[in-house]
């Protein structure tokens, strides 16, 4: 048996619906009477993981064995480590054997810590990794003060099975969280302080009511219901998928005014070859003729999009028509990574492993592509002006950080309060972030 932790410290990897995850955890302990610590001082650490990459499970491990032996040297008890998030969801026996963890919860139950915290303390197995169909977001408590820019899940799951994913292994098949259910919570997230609302899911495009299919609404409809709501002046959404870019979700970008131009479409290679063996379902001309269609109603679209070099079987000529991708659509922003085989999915098993020396080569002419056009878009933003939502204090005294329609940091001098909107007229431009001068503060 194990006290009962008084003190309890989240750590979040991988993407945006981990970080909204890790900050309901946070909301469900902190409803338990729990106080929030550091890492190095609380009695409970969750660390809700990652699977999309090897290197990101075997940081779990190392953290676990971290978390040990810096208690070992401060001369206390070693905390009460519990995994969440995919890894646990993946590997939940494995851990309990390997790393001898307290307690092990997957993503689809993480509204049952609480209760798995009270079992390991007890001295029970604490292992949950159950993808019950009725949903966990009833059971979280209420929103009670957030930032000015919010995370929320309106979708979990993935039916597309590309090759390489095991999200629809670890996350379970497409869910959408009821259309009620979501504006109430963003609601809350306003009343809580937020001004801007990110929309999250794995493939959070494929957001539906369920309803019959003639009057189906989709993520359109609630972008569109959103904006109704008073105090929320920015709407963006992450990650989409290319078959789920709805006539509907386009058009709301040439008319939500909320709706901020961005979009985050990952097309993980240009070779039509590629996709079809990622099973992407799409291929390059589709892509490209998607964003035409994007850029027709919104010409100032900041596009971003992920990518995978080192694919099982790609050839120079594949990597080149990636290259040439890139080249043609001038990403702002984008994510790109080396190929990274995960058990259990179809492609850890392709012929055609490229060698790491030709991987590290092909991600490094990527990146090199990709900063080029982000550098050149922001040097494009110098001389606009636009609004800027003021996120946290920047590093230099009296400096701000906050974030541009097209999702830059842009920094600011001045007494600004974080949740302003101000009016900035953007002055230079860096290779990631941008200055600029506030003209004047915006009514809420």
């Amino acid at each position: 048996m194990k006290p009962a932790p008084k003190t309890f410290h989240v750590k979040s990897f991988g993407c945006q619906m981990n970080v909204y995850d890790g900050e309901r955890m946070a909301e469900l302990m902190a409803a338990e009477g729990l106080t929030p610590a550091a890492a190095d001082a609380a009695d409970l650490v969750v660390l809700n993981t990652c699977h999309i990459r090897e290197r990101a499970t075997e940081k779990v491990y190392s953290d676990i064995g971290r978390l040990r032996k810096d208690a070992g040297k401060q001369g206390r008890a070693a905390p009460m480590i519990a995994v969440a998030g995919c890894v646990a969801q993946a590997e939940g026996a494995e851990i309990v054997a390997r790393a001898k963890v307290d307690v092990v919860v997957g993503p689809q139950a993480y509204h049952n810590l609480p209760g798995l915290v009270a079992q390991a303390a007890a001295g029970e197995a604490a292992l949950d990794t159950d993808m019950p169909l009725a949903s966990k977001f009833g059971r979280l408590p209420a929103r009670r003060r957030v930032g000015p820019s919010a995370f929320l899940t309106v979708q979990e799951g993935c039916d597309k099975f590309c090759t390489y994913c095991v999200v629809p292994y670890t996350r379970g098949a497409e869910i959408s969280r009821p259309f009620a259910a979501i504006v109430d919570e963003a609601r809350a997230l306003v009343d809580a302080g937020a001004r801007e609302i990110t929309l999250l899911g794995q493939n959070v495009n494929a957001w539906t009511d369920g309803g019959e299919v003639h009057n189906r609404r989709g993520l359109h409809d609630l972008i569109r219901e959103l904006d109704r709501i008073s105090g929320l002046s920015r709407i963006r959404y992450t990650t989409s998928h290319p078959n789920d870019m709805t006539q509907g979700l386009i058009d709301a970008h040439g008319d939500v005014d909320s709706l901020m131009p961005f979009l985050h479409l990952p097309v993980q290679s240009g070779s039509t070859r590629i996709l079809k063996a990622m099973n992407r379902s799409h291929g390059r001309d589709d892509y490209l003729r998607l964003l035409d269609r994007v850029r027709a109603v919104r010409p100032d679209i900041a596009l971003s999009g992920d990518f995978i070099v080192g694919f099982p079987g790609e050839t120079a000529e594949d990597f080149a028509d990636t290259i040439s991708l890139v080249d043609a659509v001038g990403y702002a922003q984008a994510f790109s990574f080396k190929y990274s085989p995960r058990p259990g999915t179809p492609a850890a098993d392709m012929d055609g492993e490229i060698p790491e020396a030709v991987m590290d080569e092909r991600l490094q002419a990527l990146q090199a592509a990709l900063g080029r056009d982000q550098q050149a878009f922001n040097r494009a933003s110098v001389g606009r002006t636009c609004t800027v939502l003021i996120e946290r204090p920047g590093k230099l005294p009296g400096q701000m950080l906050g974030k541009s329609p097209w999702l830059q940091s842009v920094h600011v001098m001045g007494d600004h309060a974080i949740g302003d909107l101000v009016e900035v007229e953007l002055t230079a431009a860096g290779p990631v972030s941008l200055s600029g001068t506030v003209r004047r503060l915006l009514a809420a």
